[in-house]
């Protein structure tokens, strides 16, 4: 089986769904959409997309290994986790000490009061341009 190309510069649909034609230009497509995210207890993943595993650093400090590298270290990321079954919730935040490289999005989880604490789960999304 031959595998091919498809060259296109708009994606556009008839709206079959609201009768509405729409078109999207595909930059939006290739810069604008999660490149990877994960749903992980700790080391362990529960779910995830271009995610080949988690490094736990350490208590609240997590690294997302990429399957596909990012193009650069400039990309962004966000998320949220639970503590103890849901008793409260953690924000994720960059970490300043161990940045972002091309191929590993490192997040520390925090309450809102700035301590570090593990979350299960904890989501993280990853917005970028891949390599």
């Amino acid at each position: 089986m031959a595998n091919g190309t498809i060259a296109f510069d708009t994606l556009t649909t008839s709206g079959q769904i609201d009768g509405t034609a729409r078109s999207i230009d595909t930059d939006y497509l290739l810069m604008g959409t999660n490149k990877a995210w994960v749903n992980h207890d700790q080391a362990t993943v529960n779910d995830s997309f271009n995610v080949g595993s988690v490094t736990d650093n350490g208590t609240g400090d997590y690294g997302t290994n990429f399957s596909n590298n990012m193009a650069n270290a400039n990309y962004a990321a966000g998320g949220l986790g639970v503590h103890d079954g849901g008793s409260y919730t953690r924000i994720q935040t960059y970490d300043h000490d161990d940045p972002f490289t091309t191929s590993q999005g490192t997040i520390n989880m925090q309450d809102v009061g700035g301590s570090q604490g593990d979350a299960e789960p904890a989501c993280t999304i990853f917005v970028g341009e891949l390599a």
